[in-house]
């Protein structure tokens, strides 16, 4: 078993919060008490944290109207039940039923891709009458998405709910979701607004005239310097909500890059293989074994749950101090208070995954580096991920399977082709709304909405990211756990005498080259 991993900021000294006082009074809880608040893309990854949290800790509020997706043969109603049967809601359940939380959330039929968000006038009326705050959520986070669609969904679709906001009214608060990734540009980003790439209007007026070939034949040029469609067309939307800051409560929140729940209510939870948990399942897997980037680099990461506790908490300082008076931009980052190097995650979960929970049919044993040299990263790449893969390929086609590990390889070569430009650069993000926030909470407010670094242990909550990811996303029950070591011990020996064969035969080469002659 290999040492366990060290941390440069297990240096610093973590974060206390002290005891109860029995007079203290949840104020954010109280914040949300009666209110009606409409929610778009309550059904994706931050969305559903945040209508859990909001559910089993300010469940006083009277009503969450959230915006659906008709599909076919299923009614949205229908669809919010389908969403409460994940195991993330089990514990609120329990606590509030689950007949009393289906009357707390509305389905609304629509589509931010619709003029009108496609809602129906009867629903419309609602809304008007009824909410008094709003969470814009809603985009597409794929940062392959071709223009027009993220321009549609992003930016015209924050368009079209600031609209709706216009009407609200009991409109106290209007949250606008983006991400502190939006301004590349900018290598220490600010709690401002900046100034968007191009001029928002015009460029979805051009989406609308052009068709989806002639947006994706300019799409480059459109883009510059910014490395895809998510960050594009998320700082034109910002752009969009700032115009409206004289009319609308409205604010921006910008998360970096949201990973797996920390503490609750699921330790590890998520719904998706995007981001770290990708490469973590990748690796562990033993399909990604060199990566291009700065070991020394880090990226700003923040568990869901604390996301999602910082908008609660931005929520109820500008609902009662009001947003003349709070600044209008507001970062949920982490990396002013911890800092893990790239080099550090790669550590880090080769111990979890060697020594706590490995994964079920590796393909090959974990192991690989980081490389800072572009071509030594490619040949590695050539040498122990695709040859590999069309090696095992061979095999699979011999005993009449179909391949699988090339196509694998394929996603992640373009998966990396997006990573490798955020692991090369680093970005540096201001924090002090958070921390103004943390000395305005009492303790109860501390313990319930922790939006601070406590009691963080890394190794526990990589390691519950993983029993998740092979729970929830791998199907892999935990009484496979000691068959997948068996397999690991097999893998590691096919892992060594395969490299072995490379080495004889470049030993070999180089000896007949310039010895037997």
């Amino acid at each position: 078993m290999t040492a366990k991993p060290k941390f440069v900021y297990e240096k610093d000294d973590l974060g206390t919060i002290g005891e109860v006082d029995a007079n203290e009074v949840d104020r954010i809880a109280e914040c949300f008490k009666g209110r009606c608040l409409f929610i778009t893309g309550g059904t994706g990854f931050l969305g559903k944290v945040l209508v859990e949290k909001l559910l089993r800790s300010c469940g006083g509020l009277k009503r969450i109207y959230l915006l659906i997706r008709p599909k076919k043969g299923k009614d949205p109603q229908e669809r919010i039940k389908d969403i409460f049967q994940n195991v993330l809601f089990d514990q609120v359940k329990q606590m509030r039923g689950e007949e009393h939380i289906l009357q707390q959330v509305v389905a609304i039929a629509g589509d931010v891709l619709l003029p009108g968000l496609g809602i129906s006038e009867g629903d419309l009326e609602i809304l008007r009458d009824e909410v008094s705050i709003v969470y814009h959520c809603a985009a597409t986070v794929r940062f392959d998405e071709p223009l027009r669609n993220a321009v549609f969904m992003n930016t015209r679709g924050t368009k079209y709910m600031l609209d709706l906001a216009l009407t609200l009214k009991k409109l106290d608060f209007f949250a606008y979701c983006s991400t502190a990734y939006c301004h590349l540009h900018v290598k220490t980003l600010y709690e401002k607004p900046y100034d968007p790439p191009a001029d928002p209007h015009s460029v979805m007026k051009a989406c609308e005239w052009l068709t989806d070939d002639e947006v994706a034949t300019i799409e480059r040029k459109v883009l510059g310097d910014i490395p895809n469609t998510y960050a594009y067309t998320k700082s034109l939307a910002e752009s969009l909500v700032v115009e409206k800051f004289d009319q609308l409560p409205a604010v921006i929140l910008r998360p970096s890059i949201v990973i797996p729940i920390w503490k609750e209510p699921i330790p590890g939870w998520t719904d998706n293989i995007n981001g770290p948990t990708g490469l973590l399942i990748g690796a562990g897997k033993g399909v990604i074994r060199t990566m291009y980037c700065k070991s020394s680099g880090y990226g700003d990461f923040l568990p869901v749950d604390v996301a999602v506790n910082g908008i609660l908490v931005a929520s109820w300082r500008n609902i009662t101090a009001g947003t003349d008076n709070t600044n209008r931009v507001a970062h949920m980052t982490s990396s002013n208070d911890i800092k893990v190097s790239w080099a550090e995650i790669i550590e880090l979960g080769r111990w979890v995954i060697e020594n706590k929970v490995p994964l079920n049919g590796v393909a090959w044993y974990p192991g690989g580096s980081m490389k800072s040299n572009y071509w030594v990263h490619f040949i590695c790449m050539v040498l122990f991920q695709w040859m590999p893969a069309l090696f095992v390929d061979a095999l699979l086609w011999i005993l009449r399977y179909p391949p699988v590990l090339c196509r694998v390889q394929n996603k992640i070569y373009k998966g990396f082709e997006v990573f490798e430009y955020y692991a090369n650069n680093v970005w540096n993000f201001d924090n002090s709304e958070a921390v103004k926030l943390r000395k305005l909470m009492n303790n109860k407010e501390r313990r319930t909405y922790v939006i601070e670094k406590i009691e963080l242990d890394l190794i526990d909550y990589f390691t519950n990211c993983v029993l998740c990811a092979r729970r929830l996303i791998l199907k892999e029950t935990d009484e496979s756990i000691p068959a997948a070591r068996r397999h690991m011990k097999v893998m590691w020996v096919v892992d060594k005498v395969y490299k072995g064969i490379w080495i004889f035969g470049i030993l070999y080469m180089l000896y007949r080259c310039f010895f037997a002659g």
